[in-house]
């Protein structure tokens, strides 16, 4: 058999809580950016790079995933799938693929978008060295949100998950592995954390003094989606690195920007105004004189007459009412009861949320799913599923 793996093992059993309220009924996995799931993303760099198996770790609303790949047939991939029936932590995932991997394999995370060359070199550095694990690393203008990575002559020295002290160093793990069957001893040899999770740069600190893990430097774009306003970002990068695709029913005078995505079924009515950086899902719609800027409108969703949307996340089956307002703009949000500052959030609606004609939503507001705001009412904040505000 080769050294060379062509058989990658993909986590996406996580929940991604920190993405609720859309991450409520849907796994981070698939989460949309321009129309496509992130997984998706990931399985097609796989398949660029040579990959022809991979093996899916699924856990979290496992069927909405399965249901949409299937069998990899349109990826060019044979896909196989284990499930992680405890989220006991990234290197606990890797080990359930251990009945289905023979020889060197890859492993990368189910919701990072890299280029082929990453699969790629990281690929070949395993292939063609002694080391008992590769792994790409990259440059992060926030490496402490990250697994924080040092490196020597060519090896990974330490890596700290997402340390709470300043950081030593913006080199960052890419989240793209290349190991030898030993990674599987390893992970048994894993210490848990203190919340009883084991976790793969944990295995990784492991291999580092068995064999050493060579590091990869990696330059090519990277998108990670852990955070609302990370989705609009990323969502404006990939239509920046891939262009726009406008293919819906558009009426006579709407206004459409070539750096838009409009799915096929999707329509947007007179007058209306859909602005760079956006995308519309299937079936959803976009009427007379509606502004949609810079914004993620999930399918089956509805932007009213005469309603401003920008930097907002309008989520499957939502409504946004005639003449209600997102103006946009930068925010204070807290998530998981740590404040983020700055961030460029308008608002979240979550799935099947109403926002009544000329309500208004401030910058960061986050409506849970099925979450009703009444006609004229000012909100902001988080507001929890199901929960109703009224005006006054």
């Amino acid at each position: 058999m080769s050294d060379r793996p062509t058989t990658a093992v993909v986590l996406a059993a996580g929940a991604g809580r920190r993405l609720s309220p859309l991450t409520n009924r849907r796994p981070k996995p698939m989460v949309p950016v321009a129309n496509k799931p992130l997984l998706e993303y990931v399985i097609e760099a796989a398949s660029t790079a040579g990959v022809d198996e991979i093996v899916l770790v699924v856990g979290y609303e496992r069927e909405r995933i399965q249901t949409h790949f299937g069998d990899g047939d349109d990826w060019d991939v044979s896909i196989r799938y284990v499930t992680q029936e405890k989220r006991l932590g990234t290197a606990h995932a890797v080990s359930q693929a251990e009945p289905l991997v023979d020889g060197p394999f890859l492993v990368l995370n189910g919701d990072r978008i890299v280029e082929p060359s990453a699969v790629e070199d990281v690929r070949e550095a395993l292939a063609d060295g002694d080391a008992a694990g590769a792994m790409a690393v990259t440059r992060s203008d926030r490496p402490r949100a990250y697994g924080v990575v040092t490196v020597r002559d060519g090896r990974v020295e330490t890596i700290v998950e997402k340390p709470r002290q300043g950081a030593d160093s913006e080199v960052i793990n890419a989240g793209v592995y290349a190991f030898t069957p030993a990674v599987f001893d390893a992970i048994r040899d894993t210490r848990p954390s203190e919340e009883g999770e084991y976790e793969l740069p944990d295995t990784v600190e492991r291999l580092i003094d068995d064999g050493g893990v060579r590091a990869v430097r990696y330059d090519g774009g990277w998108h990670d989606v852990s955070y609302l306003w990370d989705l609009l970002a990323v969502t404006d990068d990939v239509l920046d690195r891939d262009g726009g695709a406008v293919e819906g029913t558009l009426a006579p005078g709407a206004g459409v920007d070539d750096r838009c995505v409009v799915a096929s079924t999707a329509s947007v009515g007179r007058g209306a105004v859909v602005g760079a950086g956006t995308t519309v899902g299937e079936n959803a719609r976009i009427e007379s004189n509606a502004t949609v800027e810079r914004s993620v409108v999930f399918p089956d969703a509805t932007v009213e007459a005469g309603a401003v949307v920008r930097d907002c996340i309008v989520g499957a089956g939502a409504d946004v009412g005639a003449n209600a307002t997102v103006r946009g703009g930068t925010a204070t949000v807290a998530v998981a009861g740590e404040l983020y500052e700055g961030v460029r959030l308008g608002a979240v609606v979550g799935d099947d949320a109403t926002v009544g004609g000329a309500a208004a939503l401030s910058p960061g507001t986050v409506l849970g799913n099925d979450a009703v705001v009444g006609d004229g009412a000012s909100v902001s904040g988080r507001i929890e599923d199901g929960v109703t505000v009224r005006r006054g």
